[in-house]
């Protein structure tokens, strides 16, 4: 009993000394302010709105303090940025950005986003006119919609609107900052003079000195291998060439008997193309639906249906938009908030890719037919009659010339024919013919009958 009594005295000095120590420190420290970083130096494309969305709920999800981003890009897709704009604008925590020597065209519009800029000494923000791939200004009703972009993403956070709209429109003059049929730019000094920064520091260290950040720990992001992976897989160019393994791989297994290696090519690409979109929310169910319905009727076109008509327009036409549709980003059948601009470039690097795949595939096909090394593995020797060789089936053949036979299969045009109750290899003279056609036989050639329609 009084062993117990002990155990029990003990137990409870041990519990509040160790209560205790768990909530007393002698000398107690502040938390430090959190600021979570991370960077965008890259094109501005879906990799960089993807790394850009992660980041700003990792920084919600452990309660940052402050974001900082560290941005030096001459610009990118317009969409993607417009994305990326929205997150940083509807950001709970605080953004500071720090313009390390870029913040061209889109970069500058995501400048614009985050409550603060910081400009490095030597760097500039500007040039928002929108693009094509060579360079030269689109028509105006997409800078119309960037200049408007520019000028709301000003208004937001107390920036001068038509400095930000001169940005985008050489028309728009701002007296005594910007010229008549000139894009405006601003260096490091203008930039602090007009209000579009708060100041020119070298480094983030400094910058959060300048804004008065102290006792602080950074946390930067850093994303993991698979998103990494993913990033890579969504972005134009990696995406262009699945495009290419996939319409490549559909059109050579189309041309080959059986199941074989470009089928297996054809099942990788789709994976690694819809995969990652899916993951991200942009590839819907019906838009992967939409593509292998395109595949469906695409063979049914070439393996059931004579001729090449409407079956095969609207598998092309399904194949095609499930492909652009999937990188955008809609919700369901609502394309509302989707920039028709982006659809169309979409559709175009569908079209492009698949060309050239084809294109390829021709290409390859026809020079890898006639190379030395395929013509080793075909026989090339010409048995001919002064030879002393002759077909053992060559006289009944010549004797069925001229005579009527019935279509066994349809012939499109090539296909089976009956004589006589035997089945012969038979094409068609012109077009295609329907099953139980009768025809007459012209002559033998390549070991086929050539058949007309009677």
């Amino acid at each position: 009993m009084l062993n117990k009594k002990l155990f029990l005295y003990f137990f409870s000095i041990f519990s509040l000394l160790l209560l205790q120590s768990q909530t007393v420190d002698p000398n107690p420290q502040p938390n430090k302010i959190k600021v979570f970083k991370f960077e965008i130096k890259d094109e501005i494309g879906p990799p960089t709105w993807r790394t850009t969305k992660l980041a700003i709920d990792e920084a919600h999800r452990i309660n940052a303090d402050y974001i900082v981003l560290v941005l030096n890009t001459y610009g990118g897709l317009v969409t993607s940025a417009d994305s990326i704009r929205i997150k940083l604008l509807n950001s709970k925590i605080p953004v500071l950005v720090y313009i390390e020597n870029n913040a061209a065209s889109a970069g500058a519009l995501i400048s614009l986003a985050c409550d603060s800029i910081y400009i490095k000494p030597g760097s500039t923000i500007g040039a928002a006119t929108v693009v094509n791939q060579s360079g030269e200004a689109v028509p105006d009703k997409y800078q119309s919609y960037m200049r408007k972009k520019m000028r709301a993403t000003a208004e937001e956070n107390n920036r001068n609107p038509d400095m930000a709209e001169a940005m985008v429109d050489p028309d728009k003059e701002v007296e005594g900052i910007s010229e008549k049929g000139k894009v405006l730019t601003f260096t490091a000094n203008e930039a602090l003079e007009n209000g579009f920064a708060e100041g020119i520091v070298s480094s983030v260290a400094e910058m959060l000195e300048k804004a008065k950040i102290t006792d602080y720990e950074i946390v930067n992001y850093e994303p993991s291998f698979i998103d990494e992976l993913i990033n890579w897989l969504i972005s134009p160019i990696i995406s262009g060439l699945l495009i290419m393994l996939i319409i490549g791989g559909i059109y050579f297994e189309l041309q080959t008997p059986g199941l074989g290696f470009p089928i297996v090519a054809a099942l990788l690409g789709i994976t690694l193309y819809f995969a990652p979109l899916y993951l991200e929310g942009m590839a819907e169910n019906w838009e992967i639906l939409l593509f292998f319905i395109g595949v469906i009727l695409l063979a049914v076109e070439i393996f059931a249906i004579p001729g090449f008509g409407i079956f095969g327009i609207l598998g092309i036409f399904a194949i095609v938009l499930g492909l652009a549709f999937s990188m955008v980003k809609n919700d369901g059948f609502d394309f509302s908030g989707v920039d028709a601009s982006t659809i169309v470039q979409n559709i175009f690097i569908v079209l492009i890719s698949s060309s050239l795949s084809v294109g390829g595939a021709i290409i390859l096909g026809a020079r890898l037919i006639t190379s030395h090394a395929f013509s080793r593995l075909v026989l090339n020797t010409v048995q001919s009659k002064k030879e002393g060789y002759i077909s053992s089936g060559n006289t009944i053949k010549q004797d069925l010339i001229g005579k009527k036979a019935i279509a066994a299969t349809i012939l499109k045009p090539s296909g089976k024919i009956e004589i006589e109750g035997e089945l012969w290899e038979a094409v068609a003279s012109e077009g295609y013919l329907d099953i139980n056609s009768e025809v007459k036989i012209i002559r033998h050639e390549n070991a086929h009958f050539i058949v007309r329609k009677i």
